[in-house]
């Protein structure tokens, strides 16, 4: 285990070094979409029996700032490891593929509950948003953060440069984040979209996630929960099995 926690070392240091353009910016940036909605909602009507329209848009966005930096984590280390060509250290080594893998999705798990920590710790300061049901929040919010990191070692894989993997976070993960409810409950929409949000699995994360706040969801939690876990465990195979492949990794 001494190799596994050493590239997991690495991994937790390489943006601990840097916090505050991996922490702190992150942070900055998703307590600015609250102050902005906050002003442009604050009159309108309860989403749910209860919950102010800010007070529901807190959860998404801390859960929105957790996928996106997991995702940022585990994709710019694999790529800046691909450009430099220090990867091949790493594939040399007596590490299994699976413990490669670990190690780079638990780097990316904490720094998504870092930054998401962050962001709820803040809000606190302005608005009351107590969690109701711990284990639903710590539940979704460690699937959802192992989902993103492997998705951004899958995206960092494939890419080649850092343009490949701009796009894949813009035409990929931005859409997926925007359109799950992170601003609104689905009930809102036209039943043609209410069945496309249902096709994406972020939607899950964040509606499963906002249960352990309000006690209230939009789909079952249990279903949520089932659907996240099996997603992940598809995602996690496939990226345990480009790293095995050799996957435009080794030239």
């Amino acid at each position: 285990m001494t190799g596994f926690y050493t590239l997991l070392y690495k991994e937790l240091l390489r943006f601990w070094k840097v916090g505050f353009q991996t922490l702190l910016a992150p942070m900055v940036s998703t307590l600015l979409y609250l102050l902005v909605f906050f002003h442009v909602l604050e009159t309108r009507a309860e989403v749910y029996p209860g919950v102010a329209h800010t007070i529901f848009l807190i959860p998404g966005l801390v859960m929105m700032a957790v996928i996106q930096n997991a995702f940022a984590n585990s994709s710019s280390s694999m790529i800046q490891s691909k450009i430099s060509g220090n990867i091949v250290f790493v594939l040399l080594s007596p590490l299994s593929y699976r413990a490669i893998f670990f190690a780079y999705i638990l780097a990316s798990i904490v720094r998504g509950l870092l930054v998401g920590l962050g962001v709820y710790l803040a809000t606190m300061i302005f608005f009351d948003t107590p969690i109701q049901l711990t284990l639903w929040v710590l539940l979704f919010v460690i699937l959802g953060s192992a989902i993103s990191g492997a998705l951004g070692l899958i995206a960092g894989i494939w890419a080649d440069k850092f343009d490949q993997l701009a796009a894949f976070q813009n035409f990929i993960i931005m859409p997926l984040t925007f359109l799950s409810g992170v601003f609104y409950t689905i009930h809102s929409l036209p039943s043609g979209w209410q069945y496309l949000s249902q096709l994406n699995p972020f939607f899950y994360m964040i509606d499963g996630f906002r249960y352990g706040f309000f006690g209230v969801s939009d789909i079952s939690p249990t279903i949520s929960l089932m659907i996240v876990t099996l997603c992940l465990i598809a995602i996690s195979m496939l990226a345990i099995k480009m790293l095995k492949s050799g996957y435009k990794l080794r030239y």
